[in-house]
């Protein structure tokens, strides 16, 4: 007798609705406090937005080498010599398609400034709401080659101590003329939204 059994279809990539949301916190890994940034993205944008995001919310100026972490994938500009495929090529809800899915997301090879992206949630866009934008923080982002996490933590060591042998040299550094003009916990959540501005679209007309 002839086998009837039907073979199953091969299962192609998981749909991403164009009205879905994904809201993400992004942790700079190791920061101690931790600093942070929850996001609301809509869930078709290509990892290229999603870096630009990534960097418009945290201060990053965006003039180093990044890549997302994807499983074993990484994308970013592509690179073969690297292993590195095109962000444009992968939208977020591709790559991170449900509550609790992980990547990573690394800026500056040299510095590595490594940031944990995690998925919260994923739902329909608010009428009227311009994405994407940010919900809540924590933290000033650190500046640019200031030498990673670590680095960062003996900036702020020696910035807090007048005394300190390099606490000058720091000072001009980061062109600041008192040590009282960088804090490390403020955030401004209006401003972030702002510089966001240029991102952002409608989903759904009010």
């Amino acid at each position: 007798m002839a086998n009837t059994r039907r073979a199953r279809p091969a299962s192609g990539p998981r749909s991403v609705s164009a009205t879905a949301v994904h809201t993400i916190k992004v942790t700079l890994h190791g920061s101690q406090p931790p600093i942070w940034r929850r996001l609301q993205v809509p869930s078709t944008t290509d990892l290229l937005q999603v870096h630009r995001l990534i960097q418009a919310a945290f201060g990053w100026e965006g003039y180093h080498m990044w890549a997302f972490e994807a499983g074993r994938e990484r994308y970013g500009v592509a690179d073969g010599d690297l292993g590195i495929r095109s962000a444009e090529a992968k939208r977020l809800g591709d790559v991170a398609p449900i509550v609790g899915s992980r990547l990573g997301y690394t800026y500056d090879f040299g510095d590595d400034w490594e940031h944990d992206i995690l998925v919260e949630a994923v739902d329909a866009a608010e009428p009227g709401t311009a994405y994407p934008r940010c919900l809540t923080g924590r933290r000033a982002c650190p500046p640019e080659d200031c030498g990673g996490v670590w680095g960062y933590a003996y900036l702020i060591e020696v910035l807090a101590d007048p005394a300190h042998e390099e606490h000058e040299d720091r000072l001009e550094w980061l062109g600041l003329d008192s040590a009282d003009q960088f804090d490390p916990a403020s955030f401004d959540l209006a401003e972030i939204n702002q510089i966001l501005t240029d991102l952002q679209s409608v989903l759904i007309p009010a």
